[in-house]
């Protein structure tokens, strides 16, 4: 029995555990031994380590997430938040963060389909059809359909509201076929159109019930139900109770993916001045509207800025009904001749833009198309030469004249332009470069808002420093065509070329981009022969953004709210996510 006892207790003691022998092993060992045991366990963990960081860092990628917060400043009153009523840069951004389109334009200067899921055109281009996609919700999680797009065209239509997206739809009629599907019939062929259709669309529950005489005096003007990327959250308003700071967050339901930034605050700013101070206080991270002297000198280190050629053509245009003396083909060839574009541009852009010697800007290109364009030219002895050629003698003031029948000719006329000062520097550094070939020239300054009403409408003017916005569409019919050299049109230059017209007229018909470039390459030609202007620059959008901002193309920009173009892929924060783990599907 006791032996049976004894086996027993035997058998119920615990075996003895890992770690326990390790420590007796441990304590067996000698100082030395116990040294060279902690240097190679210390190597053993170390490069388990190791080998893991490179498993992960193999394995893994870096992938953007949800957060942060970006607080931008602009400059100028809001006003409308409504992209059937909005007319200033700060209005028209807060809508294109808030509102989107059938089709949205792209940093490559292209264009795709937002609530859109397809389009097709008819073979005569008269009618387009676009296909909603499924599942469309506004801000406050009513559907979009069909009834919302016509709604909003027939709303801007509507000479009561006095859009200014107006003239892009006049005669045009917008029918619903059924609650995803709407068409548009044009009264004829016009291949800029589908750039209309990124006229951000409205809520007709919203809107249906609001009179003309109360539509500009809704709170949805300035609390915005869209369906963009980004939807208010909140504003804070100042002292007279107009708000001030909008505060924005993703919308979850946008139809090409949530946003990653968290807060996308944008504050508003009487002048640049004192958004400049804002941003070197640190009270605002981004900024554009900036002069292209102040950007360079105020950027912080944790900034970066970026440039886009705007599509907008800056030159001097002539009047050669104003001033007979630019009627002389040589007269205009000469003072082309002598102009110094990139003088121009370093001096009064600070660098910021591209010389450019044809009336399309290369910011108006969808990418990777070109125009064969020749590299201006200056040459003040080769101008010289011009003159002198075709009869021109110095007086003895040094000023270039000519016999001319019974009359002796002075080579003597104005510019004048805005008091913007960029434009003023720019043309007086052009009268300094034209006075070296023998050229009398003054120059005219006129507020804007003079400029406009009485110096360019009623086209009293020998030549006129001004810019033109083109836009993507890329028509050049506005601004050069002979019906619209007298006002309301826009050929300042009062440009008449029979063959040029024609070249106009077919290329707005054509939709295909190529054979469209084909016209206008061969009105190119003719407007290089004609010198019916000097081309300067485009200028570049100018755009200051924090580094820490990632993901962000600005790309092709025609007016500065399309820097939000791909906003929905900026971010800030990432994490590390393996590889099988990532979804493949793009947002």
């Amino acid at each position: 029995m006791n032996n049976l006892n004894t086996q027993s207790s035997s058998l119920d003691k615990p075996a003895s555990k890992p770690s326990g022998r390790i420590a007796r092993a441990l304590r067996s060992f000698s100082f030395a031994e116990k040294i060279v045991f902690s240097i190679c366990a210390v190597l053993f963990v170390g490069s388990a380590l190791f080998l893991i960081s490179l498993v992960n860092r193999h394995y893994s990628v870096q992938v953007p997430i949800q957060g942060g917060t970006l607080t931008e400043g602009v400059v100028g009153y809001v006003g409308y938040i409504n992209p059937i009523l909005a007319v200033s840069d700060s209005g028209r951004d807060l809508t294109k963060l808030m509102y989107s389109g059938l089709m949205k334009a792209t940093p490559a200067g292209t264009l795709v389909p937002e609530l859109a899921e397809s389009y097709t055109i008819s073979d005569d281009g008269l009618t387009y059809t676009f296909v909603l996609k499924n599942k469309l919700f506004f801000h406050d999680g009513t559907p979009i359909t069909a009834d919302d797009v016509v709604f909003t065209v027939q709303k801007v239509q509507d000479p009561a509201l006095k859009s200014p997206s107006k003239p892009n739809w006049d005669g045009v009629i917008v029918s619903k076929i059924d609650d995803r599907t709407v068409s548009f019939k044009l009264s004829k062929p016009y291949a800029p159109f589908l750039e209309n259709t990124t006229l951000g669309i409205i809520p007709k529950h919203i809107w249906k019930n609001a009179r003309d005489e109360d539509f500009n005096y809704s709170q949805y003007n300035f609390e915005p139900i869209g369906s963009g990327p980004y939807k208010l959250y909140g504003t804070q308003r100042n002292t007279s109770g107009i708000p001030q700071d909008y505060d924005l967050v993703p919308f979850d339901q946008y139809p090409l993916g949530t946003p990653y930034i968290a807060h996308l605050i944008v504050k508003t700013f009487s002048n640049e001045k004192s958004m400049i101070e804002a941003y070197q206080r640190g009270d605002i991270q981004s900024m554009y509207d900036v002069s292209p002297q102040v950007a360079k000198s105020i950027v912080r280190g944790d900034s970066k800025i970026y440039t886009t050629a705007l599509p907008r053509v800056f030159g001097i245009f002539f009047n050669q009904n104003e001033a007979p003396v630019l009627a002389n083909k040589e007269v205009r060839q000469a003072l082309q001749l002598a102009t110094d574009r990139q003088a121009i541009i370093d001096n009064v852009l600070g660098g910021y833009g591209l010389a450019i010697s044809d009336p399309i800007p290369p910011g108006s290109l969808p990418a990777g198309s070109n125009l064969p364009t020749p590299v201006a030219t200056t040459s003040i002895e080769d101008a010289k030469k011009v003159l002198t050629d075709a009869g021109w003698t110095p007086d003895a003031n040094g000023i270039m004249n000519k016999k001319i029948g019974k009359d002796t000719v002075l080579l003597s006329f104005s510019i004048s332009t805005s008091d913007t000062p960029e434009l003023v520097q720019a043309a007086n550094m052009v009268k300094v470069m034209w006075q070296k070939i023998g050229a009398d020239v003054s120059v005219k300054i006129f507020e804007t808002g003079e400029l406009n009403q009485s110096v360019i409408r009623p086209r009293k003017y020998d030549a006129l420093l001004f810019g033109e916005i083109i836009g993507r569409d890329l028509d050049l019919y506005a601004f050069w065509h002979s019906s619209g050299r007298t006002d309301p049109g826009l050929n300042i230059a009062q440009y008449v070329n029979v063959k040029a017209d024609k070249i106009l007229e077919k290329a707005r018909t054509i939709t295909d981009i190529q054979a469209r470039l084909d016209q206008y390459a061969a009105f190119e030609t003719e407007v290089r022969n004609d010198i019916p202007a000097i081309f300067l620059y485009a200028p570049d959008f100018i755009y200051i953004l924090p580094k820490n901002v990632q993901g962000v193309s600005i790309g092709s920009v025609t007016v500065p709210s399309e820097r939000f173009s791909d906003v929905s892929q900026w971010y800030t924060d990432t994490e590390n996510v393996w590889k099988v783990f990532v979804k493949t599907a793009s947002k």
